[in-house]
């Protein structure tokens, strides 16, 4: 089973992936999916996303929560997976913080 949910998180991303530059216009932002986790139960998948420039992390966030019903359709249309696990998208701060502790790094 825990084979399964790693092979399930790493095949969500690389379509969920492919879907967001397909479907998605961020104007200005790149945005990249960092890692998805899919629950024990396959009930869930929690997409982890990052965004650079870091200003642009809202606006980011409310597109892919419109467009998330569509972007669980297309997925379930292309990977044909059942059950589908309900996607949830949540910011990455990981790299941000890595690009501040870098900065501060060069400053001195």
């Amino acid at each position: 089973m825990e084979h399964r949910r790693e092979r399930l998180d790493s095949l969500i991303q690389e379509e969920l992936s492919k879907l967001i530059i397909r479907e998605l216009d961020f104007r200005g932002a790149l945005v990249t999916i960092t890692g998805v986790e899919v629950s024990r139960k396959l009930e869930t998948a929690e997409i982890k996303i990052g965004v650079v420039p870091q200003e642009k992390e809202k606006s980011v966030m409310r597109i892919l929560e419109r467009m998330r019903s569509q972007l669980q359709f297309l997925l379930l249309r292309k990977l044909n997976i059942k059950p589908m696990p309900q996607i949830h998208f949540g910011l990455d701060t990981g790299a941000a913080k890595a690009a501040n502790i870098e900065k501060l790094l060069e400053s001195q």
